[in-house]
């Protein structure tokens, strides 16, 4: 009886102190800083292409280290703004890399020709399949008629779930903003760049922020698969190496149907979703719901195959994610009396990705030229360099994820539709 009254005591004091800390008053950040990093392996470490010819892709499907830098502040520039982040060696970038405030250009109003023609609805369909498995399931695919389609037959194909996207910095978001690449620094990131050690953030619009970068959080490791080859069912296996910091992955192809306006999209996930919505960066938290309700595989996953005649002819193009962590650091730390006003000077999110793409439907020269993946000297392990690290800014929107509604379905429809069909 008396250990009953104990944990009960003990359960009670820890309830009444959460409550007084979701009751301090917190004020946001005034500056707000955003790292997204990616790692991506483009084409041509899955496609096998000769020596030479990952040169000539276009930026888009071009592997190599990617990073966006983005500066929020409510405080306003003494005279004209200026912003750069100091940066370790590792990075071999030089001392600094400047954060530059775009120039926001109202864009000319263009009149119609009469004369020039109005939109036309595509021609074709699309099918929707999902799941890794030999054969296609029962009730697919979903089948878009482009010619016919409604609204409701949109909101239907192009399922998405509901997924917390905080907003970050963004121009006209706050009073002052800075952002790198620029048009005045528009380098590439080194293919050996490292992020781990000590980060300075200073400007004439935000107040100053040092903090350090450690092994776990630096670039993370690029994406190797096996050659991409046939079951003996006419399935696609697709294998791939862990990647030792992932927090899950998700695969997504496109490709031609039997008609020559058809268009195939497929996901690995279990149940259907719009797989365009998921390419992108997701916190930890997130991409854990979504591998528990079977939406994202696992970082243990290792194979996922495609199912046996979804796609027509050559030309399948699959895309594959591997969602990495995050760190969230807050300046100063939450002040341990709740009475006491948290006021936040600054807060950083470090944002980490690793991205590859491969064909499905290749030739048999093709094949041959795509070596087995293997373990690269080049790889690290993560190290254990400290980061000093308190709890994440509340957001100044609110990150709550909400249900999609048939209008956000119609939207994400469309926009997968434009970069398909370029329309």
């Amino acid at each position: 009886m008396i250990t009953r009254i104990l944990v009960a005591a003990v359960a009670a004091a820890f309830s009444f102190a959460a409550l007084a800390q979701a009751q301090q008053q917190v004020r946001p950040p005034i500056a707000l800083y955003w790292m997204s990093v990616e790692t991506s392996s483009g084409v041509g470490m899955g496609m096998g292409l000769p020596p030479g010819m990952s040169g000539m892709l276009p930026p888009g499907m071009a592997g190599g280290r990617r990073m966006k830098l983005d500066l929020d502040s409510s405080q306003a520039a003494s005279g004209d703004p200026r912003a750069a982040h100091a940066v370790p060696p590792g990075l071999s970038m030089g001392q600094s890399l400047p954060l530059v405030t775009p120039r926001i250009e109202r864009p000319a109003v263009r009149e119609r020709d009469d004369g020039e023609p109005g939109f036309e609805r595509p021609k074709g369909r699309m099918l929707i399949y999902w799941g890794c498995g030999e054969k296609v399931r029962a009730g697919q695919p979903v089948i878009l008629d482009f010619a016919n389609m409604a609204p409701q037959d949109v909101s239907r194909a192009f399922r998405s779930r509901a997924i917390s996207r905080p907003r970050g910095p963004a121009p006209g978001r706050s009073r002052s903003y800075g952002t790198w690449p620029n048009q005045e620094d528009p380098r590439p990131v080194p293919a050996n760049a490292s992020l781990i050690g000590e980060h300075v953030i200073s400007g004439n619009y935000s107040p100053g922020i040092r903090f350090t970068i450690g092994g776990r959080h630096d670039f993370m490791e690029a994406v190797a698969f096996e050659a991409v080859r046939k079951t003996a069912g006419d399935a696609y296996a697709v294998k791939w190496r862990p990647v030792s910091t992932a927090t899950g992955y998700f695969a997504t192809a496109t490709g031609r149907g039997d008609g020559e306006a058809d268009i195939v999209m497929w996901s690995s996930s279990e149940d259907q979703v719009m797989g365009q919505a998921l390419m992108d960066y997701i916190s930890p938290g997130e991409v854990g719901r979504l591998i528990r309700e079977k939406v994202v595989m696992s970082p243990q996953t290792t194979e996922c195959t495609v199912p046996a005649g979804i796609f027509k002819g050559e030309g399948s193009m699959l895309n594959f994610i591997a969602y990495g962590n995050e760190l969230n650091l807050v300046h100063p730390q939450r002040p341990k009396d709740p009475k006491q006003v948290w006021e936040q000077v600054w807060a950083v999110k470090l944002r980490l990705k690793s991205t590859a793409m491969t064909m499905l439907a290749q030739s048999e020269a093709t094949r041959r030229r795509a070596a087995p993946m293997h373990d690269t000297p080049g790889d690290r392990s993560p190290e254990s360099a400290p980061e000093r690290a308190s709890e994440p800014a509340p957001q100044r929107e609110a990150d709550q994820p909400k249900p999609p509604s048939p209008a956000d379905a119609v939207e994400e429809g469309v926009k997968a539709l434009r970069g398909i069909l370029r329309f």
